[in-house]
């Protein structure tokens, strides 16, 4: 179950909104290069880099929500965020890299399907309904994989949408995960991504 390590992130993003959230340090508008895959993306004015150490909580609440769920050891060694940001602890933005190498065709596709199921398992066992979907989308000539969930309250009503985009890339297995709870904001941050380059 390697592939479960680039979506921790993504199922705790959920998770530390009940948790306090630390103030973060303002930043100027900027943009954040990664040479090892090629890639570089603006951070929108008014987002705030989040902390090393709100990763690694976020990570801990994740690898420990996952076990409930998974029986297998959730490592984390060979996962690497590479730049997150956020405006508040509601509308945030996350990406990694894992070394990854498909051993078969059609493995990497299979993998996310059931990296799918167990994210849909880990809101189910601590009684937390989503609506998921899924469909691939071109981020600056690359083709990536795109899941939706919407998050419900307690009463029935969205309280928060998320969305993961991921593929292979250059030795890596890349992933991009957004959390957002209004249409600014998503607007913001998905625009961000999709108009993010990859260098050839």
């Amino acid at each position: 179950m390697k592939k479960i390590l680039p979506f921790i992130c993504f199922v705790t993003s959920f998770l530390a909104c009940t948790s306090s959230a630390k103030k973060e340090e303002k930043i100027k508008p900027s943009v954040y290069k990664n040479e090892e895959i090629g890639w570089e993306i603006e951070i929108p004015l008014g987002f705030n880099m989040i902390s090393q150490a709100r990763i690694d909580a976020n990570d801990k609440l994740g690898k420990e929500a996952i076990g409930k769920v998974y029986e297998g050891d959730v490592k984390v060694d060979s996962l690497r965020h590479l730049v997150s940001f956020n405006k508040n602890r509601f509308n945030l933005f996350d990406s990694t890299i894992e070394p990854y190498a498909e051993e078969k065709p059609g493995e990497y596709e299979a993998n996310n399907l059931l990296i799918k199921k167990l994210i849909f398992d880990t809101y189910n066992k601590q009684g937390i309904k989503i609506d998921t979907s899924s469909n691939k989308v071109e981020v600056s000539g690359q083709q990536f994989f795109a899941f939706y969930i919407k998050v419900y309250g307690p009463n029935g009503t969205p309280v928060l949408n998320q969305v993961m985009f991921n593929k292979p890339i250059k030795g890596f297995d890349f992933g991009v995960n957004i959390t957002f709870n209004n249409a600014i904001d998503s607007a913001l941050l998905i625009d961000a991504f999709k108009k993010s380059a990859f260098k050839k």
